[in-house]
């Protein structure tokens, strides 16, 4: 599929969906816990099917009750697939359900699709080792599928994490575990993710001890109980139409986002704000007016997701603006910051492709005819970058959209966007 996009003024007020990250550890912990939680209008994506796939692989019941989920847990003793679990495209469910399947005393095959495949995932594997698993990678290089083999005892490990997924992953399932387990982070980028799962630790009175986000001590021998929780709005989501106004100068309002939330990408409002665009905040309504835009220096070390929306909008500024500190965007999806300079030269940008981030001199972008590498976080961008473009751009492989944010497309063209699907052979 494609997405033809045409230069467009956006105006109204859209809802924004549930939150990938908020969706995916409210499922695995109600998988673990004992007895059934209602998951509150999560969010539904590929990536959320996918970890709902996993999750039944390794005993939990999840059935949907309306907009809600209904997890019945496995009280912290995962079964032994039947078959490899095949996580799609969903890197925090990789890593996860990786730790979650050590939790079971035998042999989990974890895979997913080709990007999945070229993802590291070393460092997390030899922290299990040191945890008391076993965990090899099937082709011998560092990457999915991987080999996992219970029981997760406890004990001490030192594990680097250029994503925080690796530490996510260990905090979650590490409490189950039937010792102790002793963590020494010596890096860490994308801190506010691992805040959002302490929080969620912090609200089912899961026990922990710890100096800073460097050394953890998690005691063993714990149980999650069952709970009942709205799912809070996506900012990663929300993100493109923020940027989507900046860039076509227009005024939008988003509802549902929660400023008090530990996620990370909210940033991106202080972002824009540096940047000329104005944004004022009342209570769960958010409203957006593009400004001139002027170029800045942004760290995004904290918010790799926001790279590409951003990378777009750098375009729209006056001046240089620096995307940087942010090396771990390579490891996403794709090599995220080769491939926005990549596809938005091809519309015309001037930008260059540093060692950890992007340099963006503004300019007037033109249509084209760009490619958005199955990656859904570029696709959007891309279509961003089309809407306040002279002309008409094509963004392919738009079908990717459907990973985070399949009402995309309907909730631009709520706000007016001449932006449309179109199916290729």
């Amino acid at each position: 599929m494609k997405l033809r996009v045409k230069p467009s003024q956006l105006a109204g007020s859209v809802p924004i969906p549930a939150s990938k990250s908020h969706t995916v550890r409210a499922l695995v912990i109600g998988s673990l816990a004992e007895g059934q939680s209602r998951l509150i209008a999560p969010l539904d994506s590929a990536d959320i099917q996918s970890c709902i796939g996993a999750m039944r692989l390794l005993g939990a019941q999840v059935e949907a009750d309306g907009c809600d989920l209904l997890v019945r847990g496995v009280a912290g003793s995962p079964r032994v697939p039947s078959s490899p679990i095949d996580v799609g495209n969903s890197g925090t469910t990789l890593y996860i359900a990786c730790v979650t399947a050590a939790l079971g005393g035998g042999t989990t095959t974890i895979t997913g699709d080709a990007q999945i495949q070229a993802r590291p995932i070393q460092p997390l594997t030899s922290a299990l080792e040191d945890l008391g698993a076993r965990a090899v990678s099937e082709r011998d290089n560092g990457c999915p599928p991987v080999r996992i083999t219970g029981p997760l005892r406890g004990g001490k490990t030192s594990i680097e994490c250029p994503t925080s997924q690796y530490l996510t992953a260990l905090l979650i399932n590490c409490p189950l575990a039937n010792s102790d387990s002793h963590i020494e982070v010596p890096l860490l980028h994308e801190q506010p993710y691992v805040h959002m799962t302490l929080d969620w630790l912090d609200r089912l009175g899961i026990e922990y001890e710890r100096e800073g986000l460097e050394r953890f001590h998690v005691p063993g021998g714990q149980s999650y109980p069952p709970f009942e929780r709205p799912i809070p709005a996506d900012f990663s989501s929300a993100n493109f139409f923020m940027c989507a106004a900046a860039v076509t100068g227009s005024e939008i309002t988003l509802t549902g986002l929660d400023m008090d939330d530990p996620q990370g990408d909210k940033a991106v409002v202080d972002m824009l704000r540096q940047m000329g665009a104005e944004v004022e905040v009342d209570e769960l309504r958010m409203t957006v007016r593009g400004k001139p835009l002027h170029g800045c220096e942004l760290d995004l070390n904290a918010t790799p997701d926001a790279l590409p929306a951003l990378a777009a909008t750098a375009c729209f500024a006056e001046g240089e603006t620096l995307l940087g500190n942010v090396p771990q965007a390579r490891l996403k999806e794709t090599d995220r910051i080769s491939v926005m300079a990549t596809e938005l030269r091809k519309m015309g940008a001037d930008i260059t492709e540093l060692d950890d981030g992007l340099l963006v001199r503004g300019r007037q972008l033109r249509g084209a005819q760009v490619d958005g590498h199955g990656d859904h976080r570029i696709v959007m961008a891309l279509a961003v970058a089309g809407l306040g473009a002279a002309d008409e751009t094509t963004v392919s492989t738009a079908e990717a959209i459907a990973v985070t944010f399949p009402d995309f497309v309907e909730l631009m063209r709520r706000l007016g966007a001449t932006l449309e699907k179109v199916d290729t052979p």
